[in-house]
Order: C-alpha cells, then structure tokens, then sequence
C-alpha cells in the first residue's frame, strides 16, 4: 500500500477535538461550524452526548452526513461532563488532543497557529487567549490573555480557557479526570503539570468561549465549594494553602481580574 504525504500529515499530526454535550443544539451548529472553518486541515471532533433530551443528536447527525471527520457517541445515561470528556478522550486517536465545548466557537487559524507554536517552540501544552461572548455570540468586550508561561501553581490560581488548550499525547500520554461535577478541566490541567512543568502560552485571540444563563459553571457560589473540594481532596493542598487560593479565586471573580 503507497502511503501519500497527506496520508502520512493525517497521521502524524492530527488533532482530536474533545466535545462533550448535553442539550447544546441551540449552539452546537456554530461550535462545528467553527472547526469545519479551520485552515488547519487534520482533525476530527469527537462529540460524546450526555444523553441530550434536546435536538444536540440531530443537529450532529445532519454535520456527519457531509463531513466525516465528525464522530458521535452518546453514552448509556446521563454522566456529567467528566465521564463524557474521557470517553471523548478514550476514543480519540490523535497525536494532539484539543478541547472545545460544544457552545463555543474558534477563530479560523485557531489550530493552525497554535500547532504551529507547539512545534517550533518544541512545546507539548499550550493555550491561547480568548474572548467571551453572550448567548446570542454578542461581544462582550472581555479578553482573557494568555500568560506566556505558568507552572502548577500558576494554573491553581489561573486556570486557562478549556477550549482554548491543546497538548501533545505523543510526549505526555492521555490524561483522564475524575467524576467531578464541575472544574474538571481544571483538575485535567492541574494533572498535566505534574509530568509537564510548563502551560505556554500564545498571547494571541483564537476563540470565544460564550457566557450561558443556564451553564453550570455560571453559579459563582456553588463553584467556591467545587474549588475547595480540588484543592483539599484531590490535590490534597494544605488547609492555609487551600484557604489562600479560594480567596483569590473571590477576588477574582468578582473584580474580573482573570
């Protein structure tokens, strides 16, 4: 069998895209819209439903029928975010495994940058910068940069956009999070930097990450008990420690300093 350059580009390069949803199809269409603009070519989105009850299904099937680098799975019953992204994750066959929630969207050279900064930088995690948008994909003015570079305890107290992060599983393998309803991604990257020091970042913007009314992320209260439960029982910081970074988060939070 004659292996072309493009078959071996496939291989070597290519990029899982790592979806989760759960009754996304109001914004799913644009969120696939966005990876199908890429001018970086090697991918494939793999979307794991969580058991939608709405038309999140429907809307994806109809993507698949023309673009087949989009995969569908849905799981048995309703999971969470967590069980979704490492499905998501065990099924991917990537060399680099990137992240995209299924209700925000990428700049078209999102990939092609990003990857292209990973290689000659020989660097293995990377995020960029993002903007934020509301529900109807209305600016809100709010850029989110990407500090060139931080450690563990960077990312404690700054933790980077999901949909925004890439690293390479080649170099640093695959990396599954535990059943936790919210921060998981947060938890995943806190994992990464213990085999890899650094998260690079491109301070360049590559991609919107939209604010939702009903997103679960979007109770601020309930979150301080989530940021707790990381910190103390599965990273097993200190209670000043542990203390300290929730102040923090606070403050940032509500004085928009992240």
């Amino acid at each position: 069998m004659i292996t072309t350059r493009e078959d071996k580009n496939i291989i070597e390069d290519l990029v899982s895209i790592v979806m989760p949803a759960y009754n996304c199809g109001d914004f799913i269409g644009y969120t696939l819209d966005s990876v199908i603009a890429q001018t970086y070519r090697y991918w494939e989105v793999i979307v794991v439903d969580d058991c939608s009850t709405d038309n999140t299904e429907k809307i994806v099937r109809e993507y698949m029928r023309s673009e087949p680098r989009i995969k569908y799975y849905k799981l048995n019953q309703n999971s969470g975010a967590a069980v979704a992204r490492n499905k998501a994750v065990d099924l991917a066959k990537g060399k680099y495994m990137a992240f995209l929630d299924s209700d925000d969207v990428w700049f078209p050279e999102k990939l092609f940058k990003q990857i292209t900064f990973m290689k000659v930088n020989c660097y293995y995690f990377t995020c960029t910068s993002y903007t934020k948008i509301d529900e109807q994909g209305n600016n809100l003015n709010r850029t989110i940069t990407a500090k060139d570079r931080r450690d563990y305890n960077g990312v404690l107290k700054t933790c980077p956009g999901n949909s925004t992060v890439v690293y390479d599983t080649d170099k640093l393998g695959k990396f599954k999070i535990p059943n936790v309803k919210k921060r998981n991604d947060y938890v995943m990257w806190l994992q990464v930097l213990k085999k890899e020091k650094y998260l690079y970042g491109l301070e360049e913007t590559l991609g919107s990450h939209r604010i939702r009314t009903d997103a679960i992320s979007s109770d601020k209260s309930s979150l301080v008990s989530y940021h707790w439960k990381v910190y103390r029982e599965i990273e097993k910081l200190s209670l000043i420690k542990s203390s300290y970074l929730i102040v923090y988060w606070v403050i940032a939070t509500v004085f928009k300093l992240r």
